[in-house]
């Protein structure tokens, strides 16, 4: 008797760990966070702006500061419009590289920092081949991440008040 409540109790474990939902970890998070910035590169090398918005929360949550003008962006549509400027200035495809990024995960927030290298033609001819510094903050909204910050920066030269664009790692 003592051997079949055993044999029962180890079965009945066994079909409780098959039929339980997987747990989420940190390393799914951070497989799902880089995943997400595959897809946005992927849009980013396109030129297609609704692809890069799609990894950003909708709404006025999303603040984004850039290398360019304003100081900050509020909201979803600021945002996408920034991107829409940015994308028509080039002329052909852009590149976009971003070795050794670090993503760290939390429950419900997240963030992801790197070096980030654009290269391209502007549509007047002249190359761009440029490295930036990048952080993204992300929050977990109904089981999935979304980008809610974005801060792109490059070093400044304060003797001359110049960004400076021709650094490399």
């Amino acid at each position: 008797m003592n051997k079949f409540i055993g044999v029962s109790l180890l079965t009945l474990a066994g079909v409780c760990f098959l039929w339980a939902p997987k747990a989420r970890t940190a390393a799914n998070d951070e497989a799902e966070i880089r995943q997400m910035l595959d897809r946005w590169a992927k849009a980013f090398r396109a030129k297609d702006v609704n692809g890069v918005m799609s990894i950003y929360e909708p709404g006025d949550a999303l603040v984004a500061y850039d290398v360019v003008p304003p100081l900050q962006y509020n909201g979803f549509e600021a945002y996408k419009k920034d991107y829409q400027e940015f994308f028509d200035q080039f002329q052909g495809p852009i590149g976009i590289e971003y070795p050794n990024v670090t993503v760290i995960a939390g429950d419900t927030v997240a963030f992801s920092r790197g070096l980030e290298r654009i290269t391209g033609t502007l549509k007047n001819g002249q190359k761009m081949d440029a490295w930036v510094r990048f952080t993204e903050c992300y929050r977990k909204t109904k089981g999935h991440w979304l980008a809610i910050h974005d801060h792109i920066s490059v070093p400044a030269d304060f003797d001359t008040g110049k960004a400076m664009l021709n650094l490399k790692p």
